[in-house]
């Protein structure tokens, strides 16, 4: 099985969630140039990530990272990035900004641009107008694929028949998936859509923030994050069977916790997009290219997931 990861860049800039702070930007650089040597192929970021004054701080640090990556290398891997439908983003020049400003923050290498969610709940005419934008901007020379995010099952089989009007066809779609993802099913029916029509699935939160690699036998574990602190604190009585099981199957291995939850996704062909901000969290992530779960590992996982009944939160711009 081949696999991909790709390395998600939503803690560069984020203070409120993830603490960021611009004194640790050498670890970031370290893990950035690590992931390239590790063979990862793939960036995912967005022109909404970084809090207050570090607004688009993730794509301004990828480029900058950019700029001393050598050419062979900056060919090998896909920049994928995602562009907010805010409310004042509206008609067929809505993304013309917002576009040419990620373009000159990742210093000229963008391969994916991803409209970030579904606006269908609230103004569905919006996110057509934006695709139209962003098909417009294809027509004028701009070397990019066009991408989607949080999207369901329903919506997503819409845009592709709107785009294909175009002549432009998905490059891929991303939305949460994990063990603790909630609404598998029309996940599920998500990554099928993209099967038959060849667009790669993209597995954000693999990890659900966390939650799934804190080790079921240890008490404490805390983050420097107000935020964090009480989401492991919500979830960890009700994930600990889960967390037990993913710990016996690590243990059995000899990997981490980490490895196995991101294995499942890759069990499942799908791209697991894994948030990371040092080189020794790269280091274990990329043994996964070394081993697979089996398939009652598998099977195990997903019974165990089953009868997890705390599951993530919904995103709320979710068209799922």
């Amino acid at each position: 099985m081949k696999k991909r990861i790709g390395l998600g860049t939503w803690s560069w800039g984020n203070k409120l969630f993830w603490n960021y702070q611009s004194t640790n930007d050498d670890d970031l650089r370290e893990t950035f140039n690590e992931a390239l040597r590790r063979g990862f192929d793939l960036i995912d970021t967005a022109d909404s990530y970084g809090t207050g004054n570090f607004q688009g701080r993730s794509e301004l640090l990828i480029g900058k990272f950019l700029l001393n990556t050598p050419s062979a290398k900056k060919k090998r891997i896909q920049v994928a990035t995602k562009l907010a439908p805010y409310p004042w983003r509206i008609g067929n020049r809505g993304f013309n900004k917002p576009f040419l400003k990620s373009l000159e923050r990742l210093n000229n290498k963008l391969d994916i641009v991803q409209l970030h969610w579904s606006t269908a709940k609230y103004s569905p005419w919006q996110e057509l107008g934006l695709l139209n934008n962003l098909c417009d901007l294809k027509d004028q020379g701009f070397d990019f694929q066009i991408g989607l995010s949080n999207i369901g099952p329903k919506r997503l089989t819409k845009l592709i028949d709107f785009l294909a009007k175009r002549d432009q066809s998905l490059k891929s779609v991303q939305i949460q998936f994990s063990l603790l993802a909630p609404e598998l099913g029309k996940q599920y029916q998500v990554k099928k859509i993209c099967e038959e029509n060849n667009i790669d699935f993209f597995a954000y939160s693999p990890l659900s923030f966390g939650v799934l690699c804190i080790d079921p036998d240890q008490e404490e574990y805390k983050e420097k994050s107000f935020i964090r602190n009480a989401l492991f604190e919500n979830y960890k009585k009700p994930t600990y069977e889960l967390r037990r099981c993913l710990k016996r199957i690590a243990n059995h291995r000899s990997v981490s916790q980490a490895q196995v939850a991101i294995n499942w996704c890759c069990y499942q062909g799908t791209i697991p997009l894994v948030g990371m901000r040092k080189k020794s969290q790269v280091i274990d992530v990329s043994n996964v290219f070394n081993w697979n779960l089996n398939k009652n590992e598998f099977k195990i996982l997903q019974e165990v997931s089953k009868n997890c009944l705390k599951k993530m939160p919904k995103n709320p711009f979710s068209s799922i």
